[in-house]
């Protein structure tokens, strides 16, 4: 699951084996423990995301419901901080509207 949020973006996906935790994956220095304070982060595990860190799945459905109810913005590109990171948020909100049914 890709997660996009103004301060992070996340990928979390359960990882055989196991079932209470998930493992949580970021591109970006910093973006797992925006979310998750307390994770111990890992980096340079030679795979494809830099960075990861194994949270419980309680933890990671506490912060999804907790992101949905503190949500404010009317128009999500607007909250999202940073040149670098609203760049490459407007390349994703590209290639998905590119192929939006019409």
């Amino acid at each position: 699951m890709w997660i996009f949020l103004p301060e992070s973006f996340i990928s979390v996906v359960q990882k055989p084996g196991d079932t209470d935790t998930l493992t949580v994956r970021a591109r970006i220095k910093g973006d797992i423990e925006s979310v998750f304070p307390d994770a111990y982060v890992e980096a340079d595990k030679g795979t494809d995301y830099k960075y990861r860190a194994r949270v419980s799945r309680q933890a990671v459905a506490q912060v999804l419901y907790d992101q949905v109810m503190g949500l404010h913005w009317s128009n999500f590109k607007g909250a999202v901080q940073g040149h670098k990171r609203h760049d490459a948020y407007m390349n994703v909100w590209r290639a998905m509207y590119a192929i939006q049914d019409r």
